[in-house]
């Protein structure tokens, strides 16, 4: 169950993608990147609630045992059930878990690796269960990062078209206004 976090809090997780995308908008140099990442990172912020109510609904009522079992334990000990956001291993999120370079075309390049990181982290969590009611939100998140990965690929596109034009900046023909 502890493995649900690393999509809520974890180094490729949800919050992190988020927080990635809201951050970097802001030096994109089109308004359509801008506008790609605006709504990239709010779609990640539905996504990290999505996988927090997975870990709610999947500790909700356990018993000592079964918290112990399942090596909840030490999570418990620090969150009780409350949901937190930390990596499988139980590392705290932290801004360590995302970058923002301020260059348009590297964190075009980070955002789709990101993607990918997280495609291939919801394809895992797939692999560990058979639970119908968890495989579809993860079947589901998994596809958004596909296509997150594509749009991501699509800006870079529009970016790099961008950066390519020669731009011509115009001065007041009479000079300083003095």
């Amino acid at each position: 169950m502890t493995y649900t976090l690393l999509k809520y809090g974890g180094p490729d997780g949800e919050l992190g993608a988020s927080l990635r995308y809201l951050s970097q908008k802001f030096t994109m140099v089109t308004p359509e990147a801008k506008a790609t990442l605006n709504d990239i990172a709010t779609e990640e912020f539905a996504h990290s609630e999505m996988m927090a109510t997975i870990f709610h609904q999947l500790t909700q009522g356990l018993t000592k045992e079964q918290i112990i079992n399942s090596g909840l334990d030490v999570y418990y000990v620090n969150h009780g059930l409350g949901v937190y956001p930390v990596s499988a291993s139980g590392v705290p999120f932290g801004a360590c878990a995302f970058q923002s370079k301020g260059d348009p075309i590297t964190d075009l390049y980070e955002d789709m690796a990101a993607e990918q990181k997280a495609r291939s982290t919801y394809e895992y969590l797939i692999d560990l269960t058979d639970d119908p009611d968890v495989l579809a939100p993860l079947r589901f998140l998994r596809e958004r990062e596909v296509v997150h990965f594509q749009r991501f690929g699509e800006a870079l596109d529009i970016a790099r078209d961008y950066l390519n034009q020669q731009h011509y900046f115009f001065m007041n023909k009479f000079g300083c206004d003095d």
